[in-house]
């Protein structure tokens, strides 16, 4: 590596992995991390079932020794449950963080994610109750969130969070009724100049260069991405397109982590898209069963 790009990697601003529904699994957190993710979230977890399930939590939470930094992400409306969950991860994980942003239906109507946006004081009372409950610094309490049309609301929840103790904020730029519009930059900004905890951008990333830029633009601390990681897990090295060897990776990992065969599957049907022909994409959507995707893969990396 030549000292340019020694000069950027330390330049630049901290790499994230977004907390995905299903994806933000172990075998893939592994993967990203081989390709300059800094820190990876787990899928949201629903707080409450969390605490009273042992199978949920062996289900939903699955950690190795490698798995660091790592930042736990739960669904909940209520600060003695996130304080008790937090307490329950302390000791495996780097952090918790409230999902505020997340605009499904089956979430806001339980009152979570992007349904708390307009309950700055609650979130202040679940960051306060979780920091009582774990004094350490070093441990996260974070907001991951959407901004609002009105972008002086946004900035009175992230200045009321800091008040109450948080770590960092991550500000999605979109607000909860957009879907594929572009990202408001200057609100994320504008957020980043209101407040003095570092701020993660979130958003719409699928190169390394737009992370880049993004950070350029906006003066953030960190850039995390979801879909585009999905599409290609090595983005954040610089990869235009997911590499073979990012694909062996993910067998192997995948494999020692025991990821259902099912979802190693979409998410190879998201790796590989852009590399296989329409005849080869109808073939692999087909495949049923893990025996099947390998020896497909192995004949796929052996023509390479």
């Amino acid at each position: 590596m030549n000292s340019d790009k020694n000069d950027e990697n330390a330049n630049r601003p901290k790499f994230y992995l977004a907390p995905m529904v299903r994806y933000s699994k172990l075998a893939f957190r592994q993967l990203v991390r081989l390709y300059d993710v800094d820190v990876c979230y787990t899928p949201m977890i629903y707080a409450k079932n969390f605490i009273e399930s042992e199978k949920c939590r062996n289900s939903e939470l699955s950690i190795c020794e490698r798995d660091s930094p790592l930042i736990v992400q739960f669904a909940t409306d209520d600060p003695i449950v996130l304080a008790e969950a937090a307490e329950m991860v302390y000791g495996c994980s780097t952090g918790v963080d409230v999902n505020c942003g997340c605009p499904k239906h089956d979430v806001r109507s339980k009152g979570f994610g992007s349904a708390l946006l307009n309950k700055p004081e609650l979130l202040a009372d679940m960051i306060r109750q979780t920091r009582a409950r774990i004094s350490d610094t070093e441990f996260s309490v974070s907001l991951k969130i959407r901004v609002n049309s009105d972008i002086e609301r946004t900035v009175d929840l992230c200045r009321k969070a800091e008040s109450a103790g948080v770590t960092h904020l991550t500000v999605h730029g979109r607000t909860p009724s957009q879907h594929a519009e572009p990202i408001d930059i200057q609100a994320i900004r504008i957020v980043k100049e209101s407040v003095s905890v570092p701020v993660i951008a979130n958003g719409g990333i699928t190169t390394r260069e737009e992370a880049l830029f993004l950070a350029e633009q906006t003066g953030v601390d960190g850039i995390m991405a979801a879909n585009g990681l999905l599409d290609n897990p090595a983005l954040f090295a610089g990869y235009e397109y997911t590499p073979s060897d990012c694909v062996e990776h993910f067998m192997r990992l995948s494999r020692e982590h025991g990821l259902d065969w099912l979802l190693y599957h979409q998410h190879l049907q998201y790796m590989l898209r852009p590399s296989l022909s329409a005849q080869q994409r109808r073939v692999f959507n087909e495949l049923n069963g893990r025996l099947a995707i390998d020896q497909f893969l192995n004949n796929l990396l052996i023509c390479d």
